[in-house]
């Protein structure tokens, strides 16, 4: 008797993980059609995206006298490719990220929702900050910088002939780099939240965290000063503010009563 009710627990069990399955599949051929959709109109417009990305190198030489070469046949195309995809992501991620939340959403407490939201809500804002950020601010600098090595060497002119694909490259690792950096308070705040660190720790660091921060500024933007002071100074800015998120919140916890765990989480549909 008690090997039919392990088999016939184990068998309970089953399906509603096998419903989770087809629900996490839904949502992601979801996800996967929304790539697809986007990819597909920004690929349709890869020139004037292009277009709107080259613009920052433009604006770097003199007028008139700006290019990008490509030394493959088949070059150009690939780097339509690659920017109708890069596009087409930030085009979709709303909606992979309403995907991803109505997955997790029936699985969380309300107060573990109503903690999580902002985060999410979030993190597509500080991302547009730190790319725009990028596109307007740093990479004109960091270009101008750049072209400023043309001149002559030994009687021979130096010049500028930047390739498509290699501009390309350095564009989205602008974008990635201060974009993703900029993602440092929803980090910090979500250690905070789960408990693994605290103000007072991360205060402590305030040094070594200096230290990283210019580092890091140092590894992730091209190898001119420019543009890692405008990434490191905003991100100290960011950490700053997030150790006085977590100072409010530490003294809100305390004034607030104890939340009740009588509350359950709501079964995913």
């Amino acid at each position: 008797m008690r090997e039919v009710a392990v088999i016939k627990d184990i068998d309970e069990t089953q399906a509603p993980l096998i419903d989770h399955l087809i629900e996490l599949r839904a949502r992601l051929v979801r996800c996967v059609a929304a790539l697809v959709v986007a990819f597909g109109i920004c690929l349709y417009f890869a020139d004037p995206i292009l277009g709107f990305l080259v613009q920052p190198l433009k604006s770097a030489f003199p007028d008139g006298e700006g290019q990008l070469i490509f030394t493959k046949l088949y070059e150009v195309f690939f780097v339509e490719l690659k920017v109708a995809l890069f596009a087409g992501f930030c085009l979709s991620f709303p909606i992979i990220a309403n995907q991803l939340w109505a997955f997790v959403a029936p699985g969380l407490y309300a107060r573990e929702k109503k903690a999580f939201l902002p985060f999410l809500l979030a993190t597509p804002v500080l991302f547009t900050m730190g790319a725009a950020l990028a596109y307007y601010v740093v990479m004109p600098t960091a270009f101008q910088w750049f072209l400023g090595f043309q001149g002559e060497a030994g009687g021979l002119k130096i010049e500028a002939l930047p390739t498509a694909n290699e501009y390309l490259g350095l564009v989205m690792q602008f974008i990635l780099a201060f974009g993703m950096s900029f993602l440092l308070p929803v980090l910090l705040l979500l250690l905070h939240r789960a408990g693994i660190v605290t103000h007072a720790q991360l205060s402590g660091a305030r040094r070594y965290v200096v230290v990283l921060v210019v580092t890091l500024a140092a590894i992730i933007t091209p190898p001119d000063p420019g543009s890692q002071l405008l990434l490191a100074i905003p991100l100290l800015l960011l950490f700053e503010s997030s150790l006085l998120v977590m100072k409010l919140t530490e003294r809100r916890r305390k004034d607030a009563p104890e939340p009740s765990e009588a509350e359950e989480p709501q079964s995913a549909s």
